[in-house]
């Protein structure tokens, strides 16, 4: 555990209300704790990938994915091992893919530097391929029982309306006052446990909206409460609002096949695979690649889209972008390029599509064939 040097406020916790503090809430955990399959495990490996899953997803939405994931790949060595491909596809739908690709980066790691186990300590863990902090404190904690402390959002939530921190969610300031509290807190013993009963009250009690403070095993202590001010705290930060773009994309079919585009490496959604698509217009025009660098505004050589009717039309967030896309017909003469490939239906399954051509062709009546 990092030792807290000065202090960012006029005066911490003294070790009595500590104390109480964490037997209050350790026996709430105790008693309310969700039964999750990352709970039910000390592997170091399988914790990891589910903190990885959890960045900036619902848990409702990883429990599937989690198991699915290590089936496929239940140790480092089977995740180092494996084709990205293979790692992208599993992880389809669940978004963020760098993620995923850091995941299959620090499993290499493990393998060739620390026998394909998480490394015990702090300063190597911090050495791996996207972990910081947090994962390396949610790791090392619940795995191992190290006394390390980690700070996400529920956990800033929780600190801010407790002690009464009047900063704005993710500031620099916010985060350096709840680490440092993290820090202090945090037990030599169950320290796994205290810092999953952080993040559970932040997931089912003190929540961003809806809080239920009457259920909360803190709040009679509670500075927000005692104010009036739990709603208000953590202050949210501001938020620029989503830029609209309008997208096209072609639906080009031989039979039981469709052609798709693979996305190139190095840009958004690297390695996935789309139905070939093009910008058509943006906010800030100018900016360089369909006005955002997620899209080309030409279609691939030798495609192109047919006269008639859209096959349908949807909505679709990504990253601060608000997309209304087309789907049209479309044709492909001559030769395709290396990034366009054609599949049969049974094999999208298993294959890593972005989430819009997912939504675009669960929208088709006629696909895939046979359906009618």
């Amino acid at each position: 555990m990092t030792a807290v040097t000065t202090s960012l406020f006029p005066a911490l916790p003294s070790p009595a209300r500590a104390a109480r503090l964490r037997t209050r809430l350790l026996q709430w955990y105790g008693e309310n704790a969700r039964d999750l399959p990352w709970r039910r495990t000390s592997d170091a490996y399988a914790i990891l990938v589910s903190e990885a899953m959890l960045q900036q997803t619902q848990v409702a939405t990883v429990v599937d994915y989690y198991r699915r994931f290590l089936k496929a790949f239940p140790d480092a060595r089977s995740l180092a091992d494996a084709k990205e491909e293979d790692v992208l596809a599993l992880w389809s739908g669940l978004g963020y893919y760098r993620r995923a690709r850091s995941l299959q980066s620090a499993a290499r790691v493990m393998v060739t530097e620390h026998a394909g186990h998480f490394p015990g300590e702090e300063e190597a863990a911090l050495d791996l391929p996207g972990v910081g902090r947090y994962t390396a404190g949610a790791v090392l904690s619940i795995a191992y029982g190290l006394p390390q402390a980690l700070v996400d959002g529920n956990v800033e939530r929780v600190f801010s309306r407790f002690f009464g921190l009047d900063g704005v969610s993710g500031s620099r300031e916010l985060v350096a006052q709840c680490w440092e509290l993290a820090e202090l807190l945090v037990p030599q013993k169950r320290a796994g446990d205290w810092n999953q009963a952080l993040m559970e009250l932040g997931a089912l009690i003190c929540t961003p909206r809806q809080t239920d403070c009457a259920e909360c095993p803190l709040k009679r202590s509670c500075q927000a409460r005692k104010e009036g001010r739990v709603s208000e705290l953590p202050r949210p930060k501001v938020r620029a609002p989503a830029k609209a773009m309008e997208v096209e994309m072609l639906f080009i079919r031989r039979g039981p096949r469709i052609l798709l585009e693979q996305r190139a490496d190095g840009q958004a959604l690297g390695g996935l695979w789309q139905l070939p698509t093009r910008a058509i217009g943006s906010e800030g025009e100018g900016e360089g690649e369909g006005a955002s660098g997620l899209f080309a505004e030409e279609w691939p050589g030798g495609l192109g889209a047919e006269d008639g009717p859209d096959l349908g039309r949807l909505r679709h967030g990504i990253m601060r972008f608000s997309i209304r896309a087309r789907l049209r017909p479309g044709t492909a003469r001559g030769r395709k390029g290396s990034a366009l490939a054609w599949f049969e239906a049974e094999q999208l399954e298993s294959l890593g599509l972005t989430a819009m051509a997912r939504k675009a062709l669960a929208g088709l009546k006629d696909w895939p064939p046979g359906t009618d």
